[in-house]
């Protein structure tokens, strides 16, 4: 399964809301989403038809999320009275809003997608899923952080490590899509700041010069999963409509937590 057709199926299986996307390219991830999206590339370049309610963002991922209340393209619920005069209730127009589906395929360089993580994540719940693209390079020259091949991952795949030692309550999941790989991520907690208390320290220990030692696992693809296990796996439901109901993390997400085990296999 290459990696457009596996977040086709992520759509369907998240039952997705809203969408947001950092590297936009030709769009042709973008024009998967039927749900209101924002979509973020300095240099986006659209030769795809796009069906969606769209909010396209020319800058930089971080210069967005410093805007006061980037997402605002996808507020749940209009403004109260509106909503009132329409027969709706006016509640939405209060609640915090949440990302249900977030794709980065920005930078390749692990630093820039650990901010976009961060951020991300600052507007996330433990029921949003985030993917990261190009997540398992096939070449110690495709993982340069100074490009030098066609196909290029850069040295994103260190964000997996990364996670997994600054953040061992979210759940990573590496997935064997074509060609280079992909990374879904699950628990996401918006008032964690390990990431951004830690990001000096992260760099200074991450950031070495090509060639990049990528770990045999990685090249390997030792515990990357099938993207059909994935989704197809029997949790999304559950997740969907725990989700959709409101329910808080202290009760969601340790089921989910159990069963994303069954999937992994305990990775």
């Amino acid at each position: 399964m290459n990696r457009h057709e596996f977040l086709r199926e992520l759509h369907k299986a998240t039952a997705n809301r809203n969408y947001l996307e950092i590297g936009v390219n030709d769009g042709r991830s973008l024009a998967l989403s039927r749900v209101p999206s924002i979509a973020i590339d300095p240099a986006f370049k659209v030769v795809t038809e796009v069906r969606n309610d769209v909010h396209l963002v020319k800058a930089t991922s971080d210069d967005f999320f410093k805007r006061n209340n980037p997402l605002a393209h996808l507020r749940s619920g209009r403004h109260p009275l509106r909503n009132l005069r329409r027969g709706r209730k006016p509640f939405g127009y209060w609640r915090r809003t949440t990302l249900d589906l977030s794709f980065i395929d920005g930078m390749h360089l692990f630093e820039y997608a650990l901010r976009d993580f961060i951020n991300v994540e600052k507007h996330s719940d433990w029921a949003s899923v985030i993917v990261f693209d190009d997540m398992l390079p096939r070449s110690v020259d495709e993982a340069a952080r100074d490009r030098h091949t066609k196909y290029w991952t850069g040295d994103v795949y260190k964000v997996v490590e990364i996670l997994n030692r600054y953040r061992p309550d979210l759940v990573t999941v590496l997935v064997d899509t074509q060609p280079t790989g992909q990374l879904v991520v699950f628990g996401a907690d918006h008032t964690n700041t390990v990431l951004s208390d830690k990001y000096d320290e992260i760099i200074a220990e991450f950031e070495v010069p090509d060639p990049q030692k990528v770990p045999e696992a990685i090249l390997e693809r030792v515990q990357a999963v099938q993207p059909d296990a994935l989704t197809g796996a029997d949790f999304w439901r559950p997740l969907v409509r725990a989700r959709n109901l409101g329910l808080g993390r202290s009760r969601g997400w340790k089921p989910l937590h159990s069963a994303l085990e069954k999937v992994t296999g305990g990775h």
